[in-house]
């Protein structure tokens, strides 16, 4: 017998989970919160954890609000508008697909039509300054925010007004914005996702022929919580050590 130790899972699934304390910011419309944007290859769940909120909506079903309290589960698919709003101590576990697409750029802002227009000019506001103090990270976050709330009104009023028309038209500027992005995001997927896909096919395969050959890879990893916390795009960030939660 093999004294080789099987080498240590991914995270389920091809999944990837963060902590989340949203924002309690308060923005021009009155409402404490994070910055609208939607996702255009991942889905995306939360678990309120504490507190409560909302999480306000826009797809192909229109404009909706969804409460949230401890308990609360709501998801949605890649192309779904979504604004979190904090109305007392809105703390949540974020659970997505397609590990490490998220963090590669999947998300794109509801920044105003003029900067969506512009890949770089888009860049430059979307993205937090590195390598200065939390309280500078904030005050950018907090302006990114901001903007997002400027350019997400926009598009409330034209859905309102036209219909998903509207919507469809804000896919499009997205889809434009990470095109250059996509050839490294099937690098990540291959290797995050396809992996685990494939594993599941083979071990499928094998019991059907009743081999137990894929339960020899029996293992169980753990990852340390980093220290301290990350500015997100709704709200202050916990991850782990492992890269691929």
């Amino acid at each position: 017998m093999s004294s080789q130790l099987p080498s240590a899972p991914g995270f389920p699934g091809g999944t990837a989970v963060t902590g989340l304390r949203v924002y309690d910011w308060e923005s021009g419309d009155g409402l404490c919160g994070g910055s609208p944007h939607l996702h255009t290859v991942s889905s995306e769940a939360y678990v309120v954890t504490a507190g409560t909120g909302e999480v306000h909506t826009i797809s192909m079903a229109g404009v909706q609000v969804h409460g949230l309290a401890a308990g609360s589960l709501v998801w949605f698919s890649p192309g779904t508008v979504h604004r979190l709003v904090n109305t007392g101590g809105l703390t949540l576990n974020v659970i997505m697909s397609n590990a490490g697409l998220p963090e590669a750029g999947d998300a794109v802002l509801t920044f105003p039509h003029r900067l969506l227009q512009e890949p770089e000019l888009y860049a430059e506001h979307a993205v937090l300054p590195r390598e200065v103090g939390e309280s500078e990270v904030a005050a950018a976050a907090r302006r990114r925010r901001d903007l997002a709330l400027e350019g997400y009104a926009e598009l409330h009023a034209s859905v309102l007004r036209e219909g998903t028309a509207a919507l469809q038209e804000f896919h499009r500027a997205a889809a434009r914005l990470v095109r250059p992005r996509v050839g490294h995001w099937k690098e990540l997927w291959a290797a995050n996702v396809q992996k685990q896909v494939t594993a599941t096919e083979q071990a499928l395969r094998e019991l059907a022929e009743g081999s137990a050959a894929s339960l020899s890879g029996a293992a169980v990893a753990s990852a340390e919580q980093r220290a301290g916390e990350g500015f997100g795009m709704c709200g202050r960030l916990t991850t782990w050590e492992d890269s691929r939660l």
